[in-house]
Order: structure tokens, then sequence, then C-alpha cells
């Protein structure tokens, strides 16, 4: 079967399922139908390879149906073969001049019909490879005297490539030459790509035209994923964007010139007809191109600069295809090669620097740095040229109005594209201005740490010491590097730590001049005033910190003060001893005088040695005794006080005199004078 299945058209029900069955038994693939209407439908659809037409139908008829099949370009040579029950030779004649290639008469013979349909199909068979070939002669022709030609001899190679691309129906065709020694082949023409030339390649990377080069004959490969000579290719990263080849050689005298290699994006089978043509061609390329020199041409053009100029061209129109994408990122996007010049600029990158794209074209970077960092400019292009490709570079420039700006610069090598770089950027200025003032703050926060008179520790939720000031390593006597890390609860007695951490709990997430204990370097318990605070994120608790003051100076200073309080105390009630013995000498001062006084009187009255004047005696040396006892406590009593603490009084012991108002006489009055009065009853 060429083409698609056999169409029958057939109004009546009964012969149509006769032609089928029949067409069934003979292996044919078929579709029917059973009005014009429906066969016109499916012909558009279906593509048949031939049709079995019933004259007599409801409008269109056959006669209408085989009209329109001959006025179309597209069924113009479609066969067809009527079925008619009519005898006439004139309705036959009829039948043929309308357009039909055959007929077969009601009722008809299954094995006749099938027949007369296999006939056909031969014959449609034939003159389409009649028609191929001559159309496989007339482009064969066509090209020859393209590559005969003197004009413009690479025109006329893309040309031809291009031909064989559209004939072959492949997507893409290239000429690839090479030299009679070494491992690089060049790229002359490629049908998809009229600016492609001399585009060198390493053939140790394309083991298929390595193979074909060494054995002179074509290669077909219908599945390039699972083809054991691409093996290696797969294995190293490499991925093609084409699912099948062919590759035949360009021979002159038995020696290989190069290839004429063919590429499909999708799975295609490569035809002998393909195959054919495209190896005349290739035989008639290599005739053209040794006549023509192009081998030595091209051995002369790989050695100019214009290869670089090419090939840095063709990477240009390649990026050319991202343009889009480019002009609405958010990031700055720039283009360069490893010289440092700029072969692209998207908008954002023009909006960032402030230069128009005329402005930046062809511009080396380090143009853009300010002065000072021009030797960063060079050692990035340094780096690229060793493969250095820098992530997240701080960069400063200068844009086109003067003013600077600080610019974050991510830096990639194009796949694919040798020699060329992707350079990604935004404005972080603002953000950098930012993060400085926070590390001004950052310090002046370290530096009001580091300066407290209070310890300051923060631990981490599973309790190591993130954070420790130089107070807490005076208090702990531990220095700073051997806090960090270790475990805050060590630093106190045992139970502390989890005593606090439930006051913290229970007030809040925070205590306040909480009187505790800490344990230093040689275990010692260390008094202190601790407030401390539970650290949350985002809800979560995740540490802790304290401040804690040294109570140390404190306790000894109450210690000392408690002493003085002692001492105070005892020196009140020795000055309320002294004002009592003071009152108490006052009182007995009176009575003592009047009894010495009294018993000198009776001793002068009474008869020496009478026992009344011893009695005198007796009283009067008693009394002076007791006189005695009074003037020592009048001595105590003649010390002045002095203000102490507050409205206490204490002994002013220089202030004091040997003389006071004490009225204890130091001797009984002289002889002879009167002495007091006896009572009224003596």
């Amino acid at each position: 079967m060429l083409g698609g299945p056999v169409l029958v058209v057939d109004d009546d029900s009964v012969s149509r399922h006769v032609l089928i069955q029949a067409l069934a038994n003979a292996g044919l693939p078929h579709v029917a139908v059973g009005s014009g209407t429906e066969a016109l439908e499916q012909i558009d659809r279906v593509s048949p390879s031939i049709v079995l037409l019933d004259l007599v139908m409801p409008q269109p008829d056959g006669y209408q149906i085989l009209r329109i099949l001959r006025s179309r370009p597209s069924t113009r040579d479609l066969p067809v073969v009527v079925l008619t029950a009519l005898e006439a030779d004139e309705e036959i004649a009829k039948v043929f001049e309308a357009g039909a290639d055959d007929f077969v008469r009601k009722p008809f013979k299954p094995v006749e019909l099938v027949a007369r349909i296999r006939g056909q199909l031969r014959v449609r068979g034939f003159v389409e490879a009649l028609e191929k070939k001559e159309q496989d002669a007339r482009l064969v022709l066509e090209l020859t005297q393209a590559l005969a030609s003197n004009l413009d001899f690479r025109g006329i190679l893309f040309a031809v490539v291009q031909r064989i691309a559209d004939v072959a129906k492949v997507d893409r065709v290239s000429i690839v030459l090479v030299r009679e020694a070494g491992d690089v082949g060049y790229v002359v023409a490629a049908s998809d790509d009229e600016q492609l030339r001399d585009l060198p390649i390493s053939l140790p990377k394309y083991p298929e035209i390595q193979q074909v080069l060494s054995s002179r004959q074509p290669l077909v490969i219908a599945d390039v994923a699972t083809h054991p000579l691409l093996e290696i290719v797969r294995l190293e990263g490499h991925k093609s964007a084409f699912s099948s080849l062919a590759i035949l050689p360009i021979l002159y005298e038995g020696r290989p010139m190069g290839v004429l290699f063919l590429r499909a994006k999708h799975a295609f089978t490569f035809g002998d007809r393909e195959l054919a043509l495209c190896g005349t061609v290739s035989n008639a390329m290599a005739i053209a191109l040794r006549n023509a020199r192009v081998m030595q041409t091209l051995r002369d053009q790989t050695q100019q600069v214009t290869v670089a100029r090419f090939e840095a061209e063709r990477r240009l129109r390649n990026l050319q295809r991202y343009a889009d994408f480019f002009e609405s990122a958010a990031d700055g996007i720039v283009v360069i090669d490893v010289e440092g010049r700029l072969l692209f600029a998207n908008p954002r990158a023009q909006a960032i620097t402030e230069y128009t794209e005329a402005d930046l074209q062809g511009r080396r970077v380090g143009d853009v740095f300010v002065a000072e960092q021009a030797s960063q400019a060079h050692e990035l292009r340094m780096g690229f040229t060793q493969g250095r490709y820098p992530q997240n570079v701080d960069v400063r420039i200068r844009k086109k109005t003067g003013a600077g700006a600080i610019l974050s610069v991510n830096i990639n090598p194009v796949l694919r594209e040798e020699g060329v770089i992707l350079c990604t950027f935004r404005d972080v200025t603002a953000e950098r201005a930012v993060e400085h003032e926070l590390v001004r703050t950052k310090d002046f926060l370290q530096r009001v740490i580091d300066s407290s008179v209070d310890a300051i520790v923060s631990a981490d939720s599973k309790g190591r010491i993130l954070l420790a000031n130089p107070a807490a390593e005076r208090i702990y006597g531990i220095p700073t590097s051997e806090l960090l890390g270790s475990d805050v609860r060590k630093r106190y007695p045992e139970g502390v730590a989890r005593e606090i951490m439930r006051l913290i709990r229970a007030g809040g997430g925070r205590v306040q001049g909480l009187r505790t204990e800490l344990a230093n370097a040689h275990g010692e318990a260390v008094p202190v005033s601790l407030s401390a605070a539970l650290l949350y994120e985002g809800g979560e608790w995740i540490g802790t910190v304290g401040i804690f003051t040294d109570l140390r100076e404190k306790v000894q200073m109450e210690q000392r003060l408690a002493h003085a309080q002692e001492q105070l105390l005892a020196q009140e009630r020795q000055a309320i001893v002294a004002e009592l013995a003071g009152a108490t000498a006052h009182e007995l001062n009176q009575p003592l005088t009047s009894v010495m006084g009294y018993s000198e009187l009776l001793k002068r009255r009474l008869e020496r040695g009478s026992g009344a004047y011893s009695a005198a005696e007796v009283i009067f040396n008693e009394a002076e005794r007791m006189a005695e006892i009074v003037r020592k406590i009048g001595r105590i009593t003649r010390y002045e006080t002095k203000s102490y603490v507050g409205h206490a009084r204490i002994l002013d012991l220089e202030r004091s005199a040997p003389s006071s108002s004490s009225r204890v006489p130091d001797a009984p009055p002289p002889a002879g004078e009167p002495g007091p009065k006896p009572p009224a009853n003596e």
C-alpha cells in the first residue's frame, strides 16, 4: 500500500458491506462512507491511496465527485476505480472522460476487484517513483551546477545544505571539513545559520564523525540517546538536542575531505532515496571543493583573526535569543568577553549604571569602576582567563552622573559558549549603608556591654554561654575565652541554677533584684544581685540573659556598719551609766555634807574617848569614805558629751576638766568654823 487506506464510496449498504468484506479478505486497509459529501470529508482527513466510487448516488453523485477530485491539485492524480451497473459503451466512455482510471461492473467478483485495485496501486507507485527520480535528478543537476559556479562559493555551500535539509526533511544539515592531520574540524556551512562559517570543533568530541572519516562509509544513528558509539559523550554530560543523525563522507580520490552531517530533532528514519541523493551531492561537492581549492583557502583563513570575529558575532546573535528574558529581568545583566569588553547590557543594567546601551557598547567593565578599584577589575579579568568566576562580589562603580554606587555581582560562564561571561548584579548601596550602620550599632552595644560594671552573661536554650563581658570575667575569675561555650549551670553552686530558672518562669519570664550566689574559679560562693530574663525569637524560647551585680564590697560595708552600730550602742549604754552616776553623786552630795558636818559638830561637843564621841567619829569616817566615792563618781560626771550619729551623744574626753560643779567636799570644814546648824530637834 502506498499512502492511506482504500476509500469505499457507495450509498447501498449491502454493496458497501460486500466491498468491505472483499477488501478485508485481501488484507487491504479501508474506510467506507455512504455519500459523496462524506467521501469529500474523508479524503481530506485520511488521504486515501485509491477510491472505489459508485456512480449512482444522491447528489453529489459519482460524476460530480470525479470532477471535484480532478479539479483539486492535491487529488488530481488520485487513482479512482468506478463501480457501475451500466453496460452501454457511451456510458463507459463518459466515465473515463470524467476522470476515472478504471471501472468494475456490478455485480463484481472480489478477485477481479482486488486485482484491479492492486494494479492501480502498482501503476501509481511506478509513477511516483519516476517522479521522485526526476525530482532527484533535477535536484542533483541544480546542486551540481551551483557547486560548479565560481560566484560566492560560501553562499553556494549554504544554499546546498539548505536545499538538502528541505528535501530530506531534517532540522540541520552541516558541512564539516577536516585537515589531513589533526583533531580539529571546521563547520563551513549549516542549513539553520547562514552566518556560521569556519567554526572550529574538536573532533574527539564527535566520535561519530571520526568513525565516518576512518571507515569512509555512511553512518546512520536512529537513536542518539542509546547508540553505544556516543556513550562516552553522554558520560561527559553532553546532551544532544537531536534524536537521529546521518553522516556521509566527502571523498576525493578515496581521501576524506570532510562529512555531510544530517540531524533531526525527533525520531527520524533515513531512507535509501535520501541517502543516495546525499551521497551523490557529497561526491559532487568533493570535486567542487577540490577544484575551487577550498581546503587551501580554509587553512589560510583559520590563521587569521577574522575567525575570532566571526565567532564573536555568532555568539552575539545566539545571545540575542535571550534578549526578551534579559530585558524583563529585575537584576542588571551584562555579557562580556574574557577581555572584559561589554557585548550586551539589559535595560536594568543601563538604569542602575545610568549609561545608555551606546555608552556601554564595546567598553571594558573596569571603565565604570571607581579609580580605587582599578586593580580589582584587572584581577577579575585575569581570573576569567584562568576559569575563576567569583560570586557575590561587591564592587564600587561611578555612575554616568558621577554618583557612586555599590553593586553585588555574580559572574558565570555561558554554557556552550567559550569566552563569553554573564554578569548579573543589583544595586546594594542602601543595603550596605544599613549594614554599616548595624555594624556601628553592634560595636557600640558591644562597647557598652564590655564597659558595664555589672556582669552580663547570655546563654542559649541548652545552657551554652554565648556572651560574657569583662565584668563577668572579674566575678567568676575565669577568662572570657573559657567562659564562652561552657555550661552556665556549672557557674552556680549546686541546685542554684535550677531554682533561678524556676523563679524566672514563675515571674513571667523575668526576675529582678534576686539575691543569690555564683561559684567562682575556686569554687567559692560570690554574693550577687541578679536580674534575668528569657529571650524569645518568633515566639520561641531561644536562651537567657542575666545581669549580675557583685555584692562582696556591699556585704563588707554592711558588716563594718553593723560593728559601728554595736560600738555606738555600747557607748550609749556607757553614757546612760555616766548620767545615772552623775545624778546619784549629785543627790548624795547634800546628805553626805550634812552627815559629815553634824558628825564633826558632835565630836566637838562630846568628850573625847566617850562612847558617843567614838560613834560620832565612826559616823564621820564612814561619811568621809562615802564622800571619797562620791568624789570619784563626780570626776566621771565631769566629762562632757558630743554628737556622734543623729541625736546620739557620747562622752567628750578632750573637753573634760578636772574641776566640776560637784559639791562633794574634799575635806571637812576648817576647825573653829561653825558647822551646819543641827536640826531643830538636836
